[in-house]
């Protein structure tokens, strides 16, 4: 059984029980890496229109970091 981050086993506990309801399909984390790549390129990170200057530049990167956060999940999830 792999050892994952605690939030790469919410995100694959949260599948799971979705998907079959049992705790621990392996077999699932390429699909559930997958999910979340295709989350992520579909994601639109246009600022909202209230955001200028220092607001967009802290906006800008609280949504990398959400971004860089998901892929890291992905990535640990396709190492398994």
């Amino acid at each position: 059984m792999p050892e994952l981050s605690p939030a790469a086993q919410e995100v694959f506990w949260a599948f799971n029980k979705a998907a079959s309801g049992k705790p621990d399909d392996w077999h699932y984390l390429p699909a559930i890496a997958a999910a979340l790549r295709a989350a992520v390129a579909d994601q639109s990170y246009d600022a909202p229109q209230w955001c200028r200057g220092d607001d967009y530049l802290m906006y800008r990167h609280g949504v990398d970091d959400e971004r860089d956060r998901l892929l890291a999940i992905a990535a640990e999830l396709e190492a398994q």
